[in-house]
């Protein structure tokens, strides 16, 4: 499980520093929510959960009468995000628990989005009605979120290599997968205040390596981030070197012409405030 504790912690630091590689595993899901923006008319925007603001930064640069505002529990990611931002007069970042912030006049949003970033919330309800209270009437509400693990094999071809079966995800408990469940991402959405609520499928490669040295770029990539990062932080000695070998071998297997990637699957989810 990770929680918002982690995020404020070592996972917070570990992707500010892997942000290069972190954003561009994500590519072909962020094209598609930035696509998807089109479909809403707004001026004021909060990020949730905007890690190290690679999507407040391409809305700010595309759309310069919009202001935007990233929230993350990540002293790290914030820090990161706002050296990147620096050049830009209409984005800002803000270190904040989403489920607690609190807008003004000023600030308040007319559309609120999250590339991955609303799955830790401990009170997913709370969450959602004090970010419903915050927003404008009639906001938009386009965040995205991974499916089931097992149409995951980014996250399951690693559990594979393990020396044992990872246990089982609490589907209700924050982490990545808390929001794989349409029934009760649709239950926690109204009960937060929020109507009209859509899902769209996206299925996308998810990128752990990529140049000359793809496969080696993986391997530094599986190393620093995600489950494998964490199996060989328990493991030692030769049962350690045994699963990182196992590793760059699944990274080799994977490379297509300079890329490492392995399939990723998300809902994109949209919604509206309630009147």
């Amino acid at each position: 499980m990770v929680d918002k504790s982690e995020w404020q912690g070592k996972s917070g630091e570990t992707w500010a520093a892997e942000w290069r590689r972190t954003d561009r595993s994500f590519t072909r899901l962020t094209e598609r929510l930035l696509q998807r923006t089109r479909e809403f008319t707004f001026r004021k925007v909060l990020d949730v959960g905007c890690g190290a603001g690679e999507l407040s930064l391409a809305i700010a640069r595309g759309r310069r009468d919009v202001t935007v505002t990233g929230v993350d529990v990540s002293p790290k990611l914030i820090e990161a995000a706002t050296e990147r931002g620096s050049h830009l007069g209409n984005v800002r970042f803000i270190l904040a628990d989403a489920a607690e912030w609190a807008s003004d006049h000023a600030t308040a949003p007319d559309f609120l989005i999250s590339r991955h970033g609303v799955m830790f919330f401990g009170d997913p309800p709370a969450a959602f009605a004090n970010l419903a209270r915050q927003a404008q009437k009639d906001a938009g509400l386009m965040f995205s979120c991974f499916r089931d693990v097992s149409e995951n094999p980014f996250f399951t071809e690693v559990g594979k290599l393990l020396p044992e079966a990872p246990p089982p995800i609490d589907a209700a408990a924050p982490g990545p997968f808390a929001f794989a469940d349409k029934d009760r991402v649709t239950s926690i959405l109204s009960a937060g205040g929020w109507t009209d609520i859509a899902f769209e499928a996206v299925d996308f490669p998810m990128i752990a390596g990529a140049g000359e040295n793809a496969v080696e770029d993986a391997f530094a990539y599986f190393c620093r981030i995600g489950p494998a990062a964490r199996a060989s932080a328990e493991l030692e000695g030769e049962e350690k070197d045994r699963f990182l070998s196992r590793v760059h071998a699944l990274c080799e297997r994977h490379d297509h012409d300079g890329i490492v990637a392995l399939p990723a699957a998300a809902w994109i989810v949209t919604a509206k405030k309630a009147s």
